[in-house]
């Protein structure tokens, strides 16, 4: 892991996320083709996308991720299986699962376990689980964190996008928590090399944004230790 900003390659850390509801073929192509241009280590989509994106990406450095569950986490659990066994069926390498929340709320704790492991068994791959630390208390964020690890994911994620986005605050809770047993993904929010560094150093292993390309150009315009402000232009920033 990182322990300053001049120990990291940037776009080795990276999830390019393309997560808005109105993506398009057309999209997943100029997500997939930046993927492979910086060498992120995975673009993450719907799994309505998954075989073109695996198709893009046949024999490429990035991972092809699928979103499960995304991005509330309430489907049912035999949903979520299948969704979770058609993407890996599909190309899928790894797998980011929004936890059913509602469950976390109400102590159901067995059911959450039940339902991430079957999910973890039946992928054989690596399995993110989405905790939506937004809408937590620090207490759900520890058993969350617990419950998912012993579950079997091999990543915990603070968040979809869509509820809050990733905090320094909750990267070092995760690390906390995890001591480095698993891979803790920072997503939602993350628009500027600066804020994608100090993530990282903080303890983020993967970082999920749809601003990739634009990080990897304030780098290179701004230096690794300098500021940078969020150039636009990209969509909704998730995963």
């Amino acid at each position: 892991m990182a322990k300053s900003y001049a120990d990291i390659d940037l776009a080795e850390f990276i999830d390019h996320a393309l997560l808005s509801p109105v993506a398009t073929t057309e999209h997943v192509a100029k997500w997939c083709d930046e993927s492979d241009r910086f060498k992120f280590a995975a673009v993450c989509v719907f799994p309505v996308h998954v075989r073109q994106a695996v198709a893009l990406l046949h024999g490429k450095h990035p991972q092809v991720s699928a979103v499960i569950g995304f991005p509330s986490g309430a489907t049912t659990s035999a949903v979520k299986l299948y969704e979770a066994q058609e993407a890996i069926e599909n190309g899928a390498t790894e797998l980011d699962v929004v936890i059913n929340l509602g469950w976390l709320k109400e102590g159901k704790t067995d059911e959450l376990h039940r339902e991430i492991a079957q999910i973890c068994e039946a992928a054989e791959h690596p399995v993110k689980a989405i905790l939506e630390m937004g809408l937590l208390t620090e207490a759900e964020k520890r058993i969350a964190a617990d419950i998912c690890m012993d579950a079997g994911a091999a990543f915990l994620k603070t968040s979809t996008g869509w509820n809050g986005g990733a905090t320094l605050a909750d990267i070092k809770l995760l690390k906390e928590v995890t001591r480095d047993r698993i891979g803790i993904k920072a997503s939602g929010g993350i628009r500027t090399a600066q804020q994608a560094m100090d993530l990282i150093v903080a303890g983020a292993t993967r970082l999920g944004t749809s601003t990739g390309p634009d990080l990897i150009r304030q780098l290179a315009t701004l230096g690794r230790e300098g500021g940078a402000e969020d150039e636009g232009g990209r969509m909704k920033d998730e995963g």
